[in-house]
């Protein structure tokens, strides 16, 4: 059972997680923090005695862990449907364009507010702060391990599956952050649909091998 004190420090966690993502680690004050928190004066300290920083880089792993969840269930959920199996290209597009949509929809319904939440710090913080810094790689490398681990399931072969789960993760980021500027999610889904053929395409070639070596 979680007591008041583990209550208040996930409260104010969470909070911040939202308010990183949303506006950014140097707009993001103290005081905004403890208020939309509902957390009294001095329990920041106590529980993050790092300060803001030490709160940054573990609302940065929290989010990670929280969308990586997400854009684990969405792309087992359309590979699923796509294909009986779960693998093979139809699987692996359809699992690209579900992860491109679940970004896409995350931008719409924020109107526009919320990205990446590791971009949105890491963008503002990585170079000046180690802690900060580590925490957006090892977030970037468990969602990258996650993509790849499935690539591998769709079909795509073993030395392919973490360069095209970099490109896919690279050019979402860069997607998303397109149309935050522009107001049009539009642009992720297209991206995501692109990123998804070419790891189609990676999982047909990798079968059409497969057989023509089975046939010889």
């Amino acid at each position: 059972m979680a007591t008041p004190r583990t209550e208040t420090r996930s409260r104010v966690l969470r909070t911040a997680a939202t308010l990183f993502r949303r506006q950014g680690y140097h707009a993001t004050g103290l005081n905004q923090l403890l208020a939309e928190s509902s957390a009294p004066k001095g329990s920041l300290y106590f529980h993050f005695p790092g300060g803001k920083e030490q709160l940054a880089a573990e609302a940065v792993l929290l989010s990670a862990r929280d969308l990586g969840t997400q854009m684990g269930e969405a792309m087992d959920a359309a590979s699923a449907a796509a294909s009986p199996s779960g693998a093979g290209a139809e699987a692996a597009a359809a699992a690209i364009a579900a992860l491109g949509n679940l970004f896409a929809e995350s931008l719409e319904s924020s109107g526009y507010l919320e990205g990446c939440p590791i971009a949105t710090v890491a963008l503002e913080t990585a170079s000046a702060n180690a802690d900060i810094r580590s925490a957006c790689a090892r977030s970037y490398a468990a969602w990258q391990t996650g993509l790849a681990e499935r690539m591998r399931g769709w079909g795509v072969p073993q030395d392919e599956a973490d360069p095209l789960a970099e490109l896919v993760l690279a050019g979402l980021q860069g997607a998303l952050l397109l149309a935050r500027v522009r107001q049009d999610a539009a642009l992720v889904r297209q991206i995501a649909d692109r990123l998804g053929a070419q790891v189609a395409a990676a999982a047909t070639a990798a079968t059409a091998t497969g057989s023509a070596t089975r046939d010889n």
